[in-house]
């Protein structure tokens, strides 16, 4: 993991060098920053973020320093790029060993911050949360939904037909009446029920019952032992991101879904709880707020990078 000063300093750095007001010196003082293996990670990852919003690449100093991050034999990464220029399309990516047009074609999909339901014919329910794509297959034997990034809940009747949805991971499936949502994650499926009772099959694991308030992460292989589940999981649905006594580090992450960029908080910080009910359609209020009630100072160094940092700082 990168160290938090190290990337706040990339980040600067990425400011400094955008500004009309950088000098060669600035450059050259960079470029020896750079050269630690650290600092030319916590770079890289600054340069991934900003590509969606003010590419380096789009000057000449950006492409001198996208050259400096590239290693003498072609990486993975820019091969996709090469590529994507052959498509005609954007920058390429895989995550998981599955294409991301599967999400680009997908029945329904979020775009960040939105969050959008809809009724299926047989009486269930869908909740589709922010940056989400999931695919709907309804026939005379089974409801089958796909889920391939993001977050669903769903409310499902009570039919014969079993309700199934898909992962990377593996299956839920329910042959009740039940409530339960499932969030994709990096190399996981968490799924919470919050009424009724749910099958787990992860892909090459044995199956398992999840229960009516519990919350369980599986793998390919595995499901983790069960906790209980936060019922306050699914305030979502009503557009509020609710805290109950939550560390300040995982209020930020689960916040930082409903808004591009960066967000995170300085580790002295990270401990500080947080508890009230925030409105998801407006985080820049949100983090005013934290700021305000827990004594902090918002950092925006750059309009897509935004940390939470001490009021003072610490000598």
């Amino acid at each position: 993991m990168l160290d938090y000063q190290v990337l706040q300093a990339a980040a600067q750095w990425f400011a400094v060098l955008q500004s009309d007001s950088a000098s060669d010196d600035d450059r050259e003082a960079w470029q020896r920053w750079l050269s630690d293996p650290e600092h030319a990670r916590a770079w890289q990852r600054v340069e991934q973020i900003s590509g969606r919003f003010e590419p380096l690449s789009r000057d000449p100093f950006g492409a001198k320093a996208s050259s400096l991050m590239q290693r003498p034999q072609p990486t993975r990464r820019q091969a996709l790029k090469s590529l994507s220029v052959i498509l005609g399309g954007g920058v390429l990516a895989v995550a998981g060993g599955v294409m991301p047009w599967r999400s680009w074609t997908a029945d329904e999909r979020t775009a960040v911050g939105e969050v959008r339901d809809w009724p299926l014919p047989e009486g269930s329910h869908l909740w589709l949360n922010t940056d989400s794509a999931v695919d709907v297959v309804l026939d005379d034997q089974v409801r089958q939904l796909s889920l391939y990034c993001g977050e669903l809940l769903v409310q499902a009747s009570n039919e014969p037909r079993a309700l199934l949805l898909r992962t990377a991971e593996g299956s839920v499936k329910t042959h009740e009446a039940a409530r339960f949502s499932v969030l994709q994650r990096d190399g996981s499926t968490q799924l919470s029920v919050f009424d009724g009772s749910v099958e787990i099959r992860p892909v090459n694991g044995r199956a398992r019952m999840a229960l009516q308030g519990q919350q369980i992460s599986f793998g390919s292989r595995h499901a983790e032992p069960e906790r209980p589940v936060h019922m306050g999981r699914q305030a979502w649905v009503r557009g509020v991101l609710l805290a109950d006594n939550l560390r300040l580090d995982e209020f930020l992450a689960e916040l930082s879904r409903y808004r591009q960029g960066y967000l995170g908080c300085d580790p002295r910080i990270a401990g500080l709880r947080v508890v009230g009910a925030y409105p998801l359609a407006d985080t820049e209020r949100v983090l005013d707020v934290l700021a305000s009630t827990l004594s902090l100072r918002v950092n925006r160094r750059l309009p897509w990078w935004v940390s939470l940092e001490p009021a003072q700082s610490e000598a």
